[in-house]
């Protein structure tokens, strides 16, 4: 089983709107028995929260149901657990690195460079601007969920 965990600051936008995706995307290609998925924050601001009722809607919208999903803090037990961590912007990576331990054999990485065709390196935080910044988020974690997807399952021969 291939682990991957979505990571932003306070896991109630970006991280379950990526995880909704993903999961999405695999239960669709029948591969859920090989990739799980999960999502978690680098704050501690919204544990055990519903994702952003904005950020839910938007992905409704799209057939993506994000309202089982409950935000939770990245732990160091995480870098144990999972095969990719990925961070939605260099802040949360950053502050993933200062917590990872020294033998952590994952992938500790941004997520959205997994799209070569993105002309962003991050995901931006939709959370103080307006709708279309939940689109945004949206049209950029699709895009970068095939390409992850496609790339585990080369990397995993799955």
């Amino acid at each position: 089983m291939i682990k991957v965990l979505f990571v932003c600051l306070g896991n109630i936008c970006r991280s379950p709107t990526a995880h909704g995706v993903l999961e999405h995307i695999i239960n669709d290609k029948q591969l859920t028995h090989k990739i799980s998925v999960d999502s978690a924050g680098t704050g501690d601001w919204h544990i055990n929260a519903m994702p952003d009722t904005r950020a839910t809607e938007a992905a409704l919208k799209r057939g993506f149901d994000l309202t089982s999903l409950r935000a939770r803090q990245v732990t160091v037990a995480d870098f144990y657990e999972y095969d990719y961590i990925l961070a939605m912007d260099a802040e949360n990576l950053k502050n993933l690195k200062a917590l990872m331990p020294a033998d952590f054999k994952g992938e500790l990485s941004l997520f959205l460079p997994f799209d070569k065709t993105s002309r962003y390196s991050e995901v931006p935080d939709p959370y103080f601007g307006g709708e279309d910044g939940f689109e945004e988020v949206l049209d950029l974690v699709t895009a970068a969920s095939h390409a992850l997807l496609n790339h585990i399952t080369h990397q995993h021969i799955l």
